[in-house]
């Protein structure tokens, strides 16, 4: 079973190739993080978490629904990242979850695709962006085919830099600068919504016609990437990027599915 965590539709987008490649299903688990449900998920064939990197590890929103949520049948579990250059030592963090939840560590890949991170870096047109996404499929494939044979994943040289971002980065990261103080809504605001029903901590309201933040954000940048009317800024460093979508994504699945 292929369990995928996306904001705007790149780890969805790999989720689903692997999931073509190796005959497996591809779940959506948004949902279920959204609805707080833990409930059990058994799959025979191994399982494979799809997700973005955040600074230099799975983003802490999965970690800690994985933590709760009961996997059972196949013990293996493979992890796959999709960033927009690197990943750290996120495996060495992988690694340690699957030997604390009981799992066999099959190994952590990294797919490199469009950066979607408006809040901060550069963020590719279309015509870049399925530039870069033709060259991800490649790399997906080649991830997919260890899988279906259940092989585990080659293993990454990790470099000192890779251990410092992933273990003294990462926490500044999240303190510093994963929050929603500095989101906010322009004239082309309607109010219709998707934002609020796009944010997978439940953390974005309705004011008078108008979207409020909470203090609870993962920074999946959901609410800004897949605003319809493109009438939401995050401070001055989003103004005249793109806003991003991986092309050919879909929605995925929405509702929890489980003993698949």
């Amino acid at each position: 079973m292929i369990l995928y965590f996306t904001g705007t539709g790149n780890s969805a987008f790999i989720a689903k190739r692997i999931a073509e490649k190796t005959g497996d299903t591809a779940v959506d688990v948004f949902p279920m993080i959204r609805e707080n449900d833990y409930g059990r998920l058994s799959s025979s064939r191994p399982f494979v978490v799809v997700c973005p990197t955040y600074g230099w590890q799975i983003p802490h929103v999965l970690g800690n629904w994985l933590k709760k949520t009961r996997l059972s049948g196949s013990r293996k579990l493979y992890f796959v990242m999709t960033c927009g250059d690197g990943i750290g030592n996120a495996g060495g963090y992988a690694k340690r979850f699957c030997e604390k939840k009981g799992m066999e560590y099959m190994g952590c890949g990294k797919v490199v695709m469009p950066e979607n991170y408006v809040a901060m870096f550069p963020v590719p047109d279309r015509t870049e962006a399925e530039r870069i996404i033709g060259k991800a499929i490649p790399q997906a494939d080649q991830i997919a085919e260890h899988i279906r044979k259940e092989n585990p994943l080659p293993k990454a040289e990790i470099s000192l830099l890779d251990r410092f971002l992933s273990t003294v980065v990462n926490p500044v990261f999240y303190k510093l600068f994963v929050h929603a103080g500095k989101f906010r809504t322009t004239e082309r605001c309607t109010g219709c919504g998707a934002c609020v029903r796009l944010c997978p901590l439940s953390n974005i309201r309705l004011e008078d016609g108008s979207p409020v933040w909470g203090s609870d954000c993962t920074h999946c940048m959901a609410c800004i990437c897949r605003c319809p009317e493109q009438a939401i800024e995050y401070g001055k460093a989003s103004l005249g990027k793109p806003r991003y979508q991986c092309p050919g994504a879909g929605e995925g699945n929405r509702g929890p599915q489980k003993n698949i």
